[in-house]
């Protein structure tokens, strides 16, 4: 339903996305991972239309067979919430702290399918059931500052799925969750994409979650997607080296191990951090941060090609060390 071909997003002439191309079918759950400034918020935001104003998008960017990669914001607005739909990663920056949560989920439904305010109230009151929200009653009546952080997320979840979306991209959504609510949520946005057969896109930092909640993922860096494919292939055998660093670096990938002495073993880190976007490579992005580095890599961006079925990874040694 929503296909993307070499997009590029770019600010002052820096390319914060980088020629990023796939396709989302209905049903699809893709997860996105890679550590802030790998430009995986604003990958999301062009695919809902909102990339900001100061960005230059080449590319296309094909919504149900149409090209909306110069749309206006009207074309936009007739797809967000009834084709596309998101879930930011902060409520309390994304909920109006004015209104009461009931009348901000019931919104879209009173634009965009012509509800009565009784209809989409009713409507509103199976949605905070659906998503597991207690006493929707009394919810719809309260203020964002008189839910907690799991029932915020929840209304959040609501108001994405009010005019049942094709595609449902989750940004970081259980960021600021305790261990057992944030399970909870990933749970329930599985269980909803298949139950709606909607497709999914999960972006997060946790590898767990990717791997319980995606059939896919996507490894970003530098405004780039280093390696693609099916998620459990790549989190068991990673093939790129910065995907290779971001799983050694997990805590419980070290927890088992012990040193000499019978300590635990020191967790490894990926050394320096993403580069401002003035100063990425022009050739690999991870170049200069890269532990298996080739002499050409900071100046000859590697193609990304296969190296499984359903697979690829974008590096000059997996590409027999020659420039792309």
């Amino acid at each position: 339903m929503i296909e993307l071909e070499n997009l590029t997003a770019s600010f002052d002439g820096h390319a914060a996305l980088r020629d990023v191309t796939f396709a989302i079918a209905p049903g699809d759950r893709l997860g996105v991972v890679g550590e802030s400034g790998s430009g995986k918020t604003l990958l999301a935001l062009c695919l809902m239309g909102m990339a900001p104003d100061a960005a230059t998008l080449t590319g296309r960017i094909t919504v149900d067979g149409t090209d909306m990669s110069h749309a206006s914001e009207r074309m936009w607005l007739s797809l967000r919430a009834r084709r596309v739909a998101m879930v930011f990663q902060e409520p309390m920056a994304a909920l109006n702290p004015l209104r009461r949560v009931g009348d901000t989920v019931a919104e879209p439904l009173t634009v965009h399918d012509d509800l009565s305010r009784d209809t989409a109230r009713t409507r509103v009151l199976a949605l905070f059931s659906e998503v597991g929200i207690n006493d929707p009653e009394m919810r719809l009546r309260q203020f964002p500052h008189e839910l907690s952080g799991g029932l915020r997320q929840r209304v959040l979840i609501a108001l994405a799925l009010a005019c049942n979306p094709a595609l449902l991209i989750a940004d970081e959504p259980t960021t600021a969750l305790d261990a057992s609510v944030a399970l909870k949520i990933t749970d329930l946005l599985v269980r909803l994409a298949k139950e709606r057969h909607m497709a999914l896109v999960l972006i997060s930092h946790d590898l767990a979650t990717i791997a319980r909640a995606t059939r896919d993922i996507a490894v970003m860096y530098g405004g780039d997607i280093v390696e693609r494919g099916l998620t459990q292939n790549v989190l068991n055998s990673p093939m790129h080296p910065y995907t290779k660093g971001l799983l050694a670096a997990r805590p419980e990938s070290v927890a088992r191990h012990r040193d000499a002495t019978g300590k635990r073993a020191r967790l490894p880190t990926i050394p320096g951090s993403v580069p401002p976007l003035n100063a990425l490579p022009t050739g690999c992005r991870f170049s200069g941060r890269c532990a298996v580095e080739l002499p050409q890599c900071a100046a000859h961006r590697p193609a990304a090609h296969p190296v499984g079925p359903n697979r690829t990874a974008a590096c000059h040694l997996l590409n027999g060390g020659t420039t792309a």
